[in-house]
């Protein structure tokens, strides 16, 4: 049985582990779960997450309780190809993408994920950075996934529900060391339709367009919605089109903060990503890490953060090995993805 030292992750963390325990038959135990959060333990995006990959390979669980800092995970040898998932109030609905997505490239049948919750709330990808970045980049390099999105969650009800839905994929190697040519930047803004008299989506829509236009970036596609919810919401996503990647920048509407400033907050983010030369942005330079660990490639990253450092510990203890190199401002994570595979 693998052991593994949660005390110095997060969420990330322990999905990822997961679906790497159910890729390669291996029982997990984890340890001081979330240990250095104010929280620590299993918080119910969590548990789902352990729930959902229970289910799918039918295994042994103990622990497996809100606030466990102690999980054991043993896969079993069934496997089912429709799950469902209820996060209880706003939990991410799309982190639970991460616990899953790996498995599209040891499954041999599709796979259905329906998920309810919190669809755009705070310390996740909303659902529109899944659908216009996320699954559009991994597509690039041969992953087969969709997401359909039924209803927006958003905090403290959520209600929000998602549908993953994954195909057996073979992927290339992820050669994203080098971006290219800017080639437009998209602007997704949506409210709850209590917000529609103030016309906050159209007001987030507006001041991230017209900041774009001034610094002369070359507009892309505009959409603009509002949408039934059980609380009131706003969020944005701004997607860079380059040449040879996409990249992600989005906030969140809150009480006393004005539509413009949500706009603003996502905007600087893309200024910032910009000034750089990496070719994914922060977040998703942590999400494409098992990914690089099994299919091998190069990707150049804007920063070694805390999350990226003790992913590549966790992947190790599979046997993967991916290097990190950080040479003249930029960082560079390498894996030849030949090794637990």
């Amino acid at each position: 049985m693998l052991t593994i030292d949660g005390s110095n992750g997060g969420g990330q963390l322990l999905r990822t582990g997961l679906a790497l325990a159910v890729r390669t038959d291996t029982p997990l135990r984890f340890e001081s779960i979330r240990g250095s959060r104010p929280d620590p333990g299993l918080r119910p995006q969590h548990l789902a997450a352990v729930e959902l990959l229970a289910d799918y390979c039918d295994a042994d669980l103990e622990g497996a309780r809100l606030d466990s800092e102690t999980l054991v995970f043993e896969p079993g040898e069934s496997r089912t190809q429709t799950l469902s998932a209820d996060i209880p109030t706003a939990g991410s609905a799309t982190l639970l993408l991460d616990a899953v997505l790996p498995l599209a490239t040891a499954i041999d049948a599709p796979l259905t994920v329906t998920a309810t919750g919190g669809t755009d709330v705070k310390w996740s990808p909303p659902v529109a950075y899944v659908r216009h970045v996320k699954l559009p980049l991994l597509a690039r390099f041969g992953l087969d996934a969709a997401l359909e999105r039924s209803s927006v969650g958003y905090y403290p009800a959520g209600g929000g529900e998602v549908t993953f839905r994954l195909s057996p994929s073979s992927l290339s190697p992820i050669e994203l060391d080098e971006r290219g040519s800017l080639a437009a930047v998209d602007v997704y803004s949506k409210a709850s339709t209590d917000l529609e008299d103030s016309d906050v989506a159209d007001r987030q829509a507006d001041r991230a367009s017209d900041r774009l236009d001034a610094a002369d970036v070359p507009l892309g596609e505009r959409a603009v919605e509002y949408v039934e919810t059980d609380s009131t919401g706003s969020s944005i996503t701004v997607r860079a089109r380059y040449d040879r990647t996409l990249a992600g920048f989005d906030a969140l509407g809150e009480p006393g903060r004005p539509s413009e400033t949500v706009a603003d907050m996502a905007v600087d983010d893309f200024e910032r990503f910009h000034g750089t030369r990496a070719a994914v942005d922060r977040h998703m330079a942590d999400q494409l890490l098992v990914f690089l660990a099994l299919a091998g490639g190069r990707i150049a990253i804007p920063e070694a953060t805390d999350h990226v450092r003790t992913h590549r510990s966790l992947l190790a203890e599979f046997g993967y090995d991916v290097s990190l190199e950080s040479e003249g401002g930029t960082v560079t994570l390498t894996s030849s993805g030949d090794s637990a595979d």
